[in-house]
C-alpha cells in the first residue's frame, strides 16, 4: 500500500514538474528602425509586437508560457543592427528574433543569427535574406520579385510595353532593380531608362528628366519613403504624365501624407490586403483578421495600422504557432516554422518549407491606386 501511494506521489510530482516548465518564459527580441529615415517602418512594427504582446499575456501567454519582450532601436543602422543582435543573443538570452526592419540590416545580421543558430524572423521584402535559404532566416513581406511580376503583369494589361525604372541605392532598391530588370526581360518589356538616386537625395528632377525624354509608357520606383514621395512631387512639378508606379515598399498612408493627395494622385502600386480590407469580400480566409488587427491598433495607437506592423504581427504569429506545435527551443521553434501550412496572417497565406522560408506567393498583393488621398483597387 505504501508502494502505492508513493507511486501516486511520484506521478503528481512529476506533472507539477511538467506543468512548471509548460509555465514557463519565452524571450523573443526584435530589432526595428524606430527613429531615423526607416522610422515609418519600425514604429508600427514596434507598436504592433507591443501589443500583441500584452495580449498573448493578458491570455495566459503561448501555451501557459508568458512572453519576455526585447526591443531594440536600431535606428536602421546596420551596424547598430548587428550590435543589437549579439546583446539579444548573448545577454538577453533570446530564443528567436523578430526583425530588422530593412534589407540591409537584415543582411548584416543573418550570419550572426546562422552562427548561433537563433531563429530569424526578419520584417524586410529582398529576396537575398530568404533566397537561397539559411537555415535559420525566415522573413514576413512577401519577396519583391512577386511585386515586380505584379506591377509589370497589371502594365502588360495595359499594353505599357516600354519602361523606365528609378530605384534607390540601398538593398531594398539593388533588389528591387535586380528583380525588375530580369522579369522584364522575362516578359517582354524593354527598359528605357535605368536611373538611381541616394536614398539621402532630396530631389530626383535630373532623373525624371531624362525619364521624361525617354518617353517610357511608365515609371517604376522602387524604394521607402522618403524618396518615393519627394519622385511623386516631382513628377507633378514637372508635368510628367507618365504612369507612376510604387514599389510595395510605399504601402501605407504615409506615403500618400509625404508625397501630397494631389501629387499623389493616380499612383499604383502592389500591396497587401490591409490597406484595402474595407473593400474586399467579408468571406475572403483574411478579412477577420485584418479587421480586427486595424481595429485594436486604432484603439491602441489612434490611427489606422500599416503593412508594415504587419510584417512584425506575423513574425510574431509564426513563432506563436511553432512554439504550440513544436516547443519553445530556438531548434524547436525554427522547425515549427518551417512546417508552417496555410497559415492566415496579416501579410497574406503562409506555407513554408525547407525550400521556401517566405512562404507567399502572388496571391499576397493586390494591385492598389490612390484616390482623393486614400487606397482604393486598381481597376
Amino acid at each position: 500500500m505504501r508502494r502505492f501511494v508513493s507511486l501516486i506521489v511520484l506521478m503528481l510530482l512529476s506533472l507539477l514538474s511538467v506543468d512548471a516548465m509548460a509555465s514557463g518564459t519565452i524571450r523573443i527580441g526584435a530589432l526595428f528602425a524606430v527613429t531615423g529615415p526607416a522610422s515609418f517602418l519600425g514604429e508600427p512594427e514596434k507598436n504592433t509586437l507591443e501589443m500583441l504582446v500584452r495580449e498573448t499575456n493578458a491570455r495566459g501567454g503561448i501555451k501557459g508560457n508568458k512572453v519576455e519582450l526585447f526591443v531594440y532601436d536600431t535606428q536602421g543602422d546596420a551596424t547598430k543592427a548587428v550590435q543589437l543582435a549579439n546583446k539579444l543573443i548573448k545577454n538577453d538570452k533570446v530564443v528567436a528574433i523578430i526583425g530588422p526592419s530593412t534589407t540591409g540590416e537584415t543582411m548584416a545580421v543573418i550570419p550572426i543569427a546562422e552562427k548561433d543558430q537563433i531563429p530569424l524572423v526578419s520584417c524586410a521584402a529582398g529576396i537575398k535574406i530568404t533566397d537561397p535559404v539559411k537555415k535559420w532566416v525566415f522573413k514576413t513581406p512577401a519577396n519583391d520579385h512577386v511585386a515586380a511580376e505584379k506591377i509589370l503583369d497589371y502594365a502588360a494589361k495595359l499594353k505599357q510595353k516600354t519602361i523606365a525604372i528609378l530605384t534607390v541605392s540601398d538593398g531594398f532598391g539593388s533588389s528591387g532593380r535586380e528583380q525588375l530588370k530580369a522579369m522584364a526581360a522575362k516578359k517582354g518589356f524593354t527598359i528605357v531608362a535605368d536611373e538611381v538616386y541616394s536614398p539621402k537625395d532630396t530631389d530626383m528632377t535630373a532623373q525624371l528628366t531624362k525619364i521624361k525624354a525617354s518617353k517610357a509608357d511608365a515609371i517604376i520606383c522602387w524604394g521607402t519613403n522618403p524618396g518615393p514621395a519627394v519622385i511623386t512631387r516631382n513628377v507633378k512639378q514637372l508635368g510628367i504624365k507618365i504612369p507612376l508606379y510604387q514599389s510595395h515598399g510605399v504601402a501605407s498612408k504615409k506615403y500618400i501624407e509625404l508625397a501630397g493627395a494631389d501629387a499623389a494622385e493616380g499612383v499604383t502600386l502592389p500591396a497587401g490586403k490591409l490597406t484595402i480590407y474595407d473593400k474586399i469580400k467579408k468571406n475572403d480566409p483574411q478579412y477577420k483578421l485584418l479587421s480586427e488587427y486595424d481595429q485594436a491598433y486604432k484603439k491602441a495607437f489612434g490611427v489606422e495600422a500599416s503593412t508594415f506592423g504587419g510584417y512584425a504581427y506575423d513574425a510574431f504569429e509564426l513563432i506563436a504557432e511553432a512554439v504550440k506545435k513544436s516547443g519553445t527551443s530556438p531548434e524547436q521553434i525554427r522547425n515549427g516554422i518551417e512546417q508552417v501550412k496555410k497559415f492566415v496572417g496579416v501579410s497574406g497565406v503562409f506555407t513554408m518549407s525547407p525550400t521556401d522560408h517566405n512562404g507567399l506567393d502572388l496571391s499576397a498583393f493586390d494591385m492598389i491606386r490612390v484616390s482623393k488621398g486614400d487606397w482604393v483597387l486598381a481597376p
